[in-house]
C-alpha cells in the first residue's frame, strides 16, 4: 500500500467516524465484561460465603449459576460486537473503499 493511499484513507471523515465508533463500542463492551469478571473475583476474595451458599438440598452452590451467567453474558457481548462489526462497521468500511477506489 502506498503512502498516498494511506494518507487519503486517514483523511477521510468516514474513516475517522469508523475508528471512533469501533473503538468506543469495543471499549464499552470490554469494560462491561471486565467489571462483571472482577466483581465475581472480588466477591470470591472478600465474601466467599455468599457464593458458597448451596441452592436447596443439592450440592450446587450459588457460584455455579453466576459463573455460567458470566460466561453466557461474555458470549452475548461477543455476538453483539460481531453483528455490529458485520453491519454498521462493514458498511462504513465499504464506503471508505468506494471513496478511494480510484487510487487502488
Amino acid at each position: 500500500m502506498n503512502k498516498e493511499l494511506v494518507d487519503r484513507i486517514e483523511a477521510n471523515p468516514k474513516y475517522k467516524e469508523l475508528v471512533s465508533k469501533r473503538n468506543g463500542f469495543g471499549i464499552k463492551l470490554g469494560i462491561f465484561v471486565l467489571v462483571i469478571f472482577y466483581a465475581y473475583i472480588l466477591t470470591i476474595a472478600f465474601n466467599k460465603e455468599i457464593l458458597a451458599t448451596k441452592i436447596g438440598e443439592s450440592v450446587i452452590t450459588v457460584a455455579f449459576p453466576i459463573a455460567l451467567g458470566i460466561l453466557i453474558l461474555s458470549f452475548i457481548t461477543t455476538i453483539i460486537y460481531v453483528k455490529r462489526a458485520n453491519g454498521e462497521f462493514e458498511d462504513l468500511t465499504n464506503e471508505i473503499k468506494d471513496d478511494v477506489k480510484d487510487m487502488m
